[in-house]
């Protein structure tokens, strides 16, 4: 089986602020890209304990996409650094490939949640955005793109908040949870204990694809409430758009992939 990995890293575990998550403050983030890079280890060992024979493909998803260490993966692992500047964005490569389940770790809760410090939705010029009324996550856009090409999606790892919800939207989908958000603080589990339960819940899920395909809604209507109104202007000229107030940005449409379009677009962070 072909299996894809979209990898971030503010839902790694013990993670709590956002000097952790930069190359530009070293000291504080290197402890976490190693983590981050034990966690997608864990992913891909619990793959193949479940299925030898699988091509790993790992997108490296977070900020500059070069945080991932190649070397600490296994062979059989492909990996994608960098930004291809296509609307795939954090789910680039999944169009290149006969995939047959997706993983997610290191996901976090989406913008204006309590679940995480760091919560966020791909940027943090919005104040959160919401599809079909629902405030978005990243995995809520990842898994809806996982679901327009057909492709499971079979385990999360992240903060407790993001699993919860991924349970309601996947039923099947198996989720470790690694930190649960109390305010501006994250209580964690030890991250040894992370990667344990990450790969046996990799190999679980591996098994339990059929129970885990995304359906997709048959139309999309999603808001992006921008922090400052000058950029919801800016953004409101992208065909199609509208502004409802001074700060939200409307699009709508039947095409998952015209909604990649506007989300490329409009959550950016130029």
């Amino acid at each position: 089986m072909n299996v894809f990995i979209s990898a971030d890293i503010e839902g790694t575990c013990g993670i709590v602020s956002w000097d952790e998550t930069e190359r530009s403050t070293p000291r504080d983030y290197e402890p976490f890209r190693k983590q981050m890079t034990r966690e997608v280890r864990a992913a891909c060992d619990g793959i193949l304990a479940a299925d030898k024979d699988s091509k790993i493909f790992v997108r490296d998803a977070h900020d500059s996409a070069r945080n991932i260490d190649p070397a600490a993966l296994p062979e059989s692992a492909m990996m994608m650094r960098g930004w291809t500047g296509d609307p795939l964005s954090m789910m680039s490569g999944l169009d290149t490939g006969d995939f047959g389940a997706v993983l997610f770790t290191g996901y976090h809760a989406w913008a204006a949640s309590g679940g995480n410090p760091l919560s966020h939705t791909m940027n943090l010029r919005n104040e959160y955005v919401t599809l079909n009324g629902v405030r978005m996550s990243e995995f809520m856009m990842n898994a809806y793109t996982a679901g327009y090409y057909g492709v499971p999606v079979v385990f999360l790892s992240g903060d407790k908040a993001l699993c919860d919800f991924a349970r309601e939207l996947i039923p099947g989908i198996t989720t470790v949870a690694v930190n649960e958000g109390r305010g501006g603080a994250s209580v964690s589990i030890h991250p040894d204990l992370a990667v344990k339960n990450i790969k046996e819940g990799a190999k679980k899920a591996l098994k339990n694809a059929k129970n885990c395909q995304v359906d997709l809604p048959p139309f999309f209507e999603m808001t992006v409430r921008c922090r400052e109104h000058k950029r919801a202007y800016s953004k409101s000229f992208y065909p199609g758009a509208r502004l409802e107030d001074e700060k939200n940005v409307c699009f709508s449409s039947d095409d998952w992939f015209e909604m990649l379009r506007f989300t490329h677009f409009v959550l950016s962070d130029s």
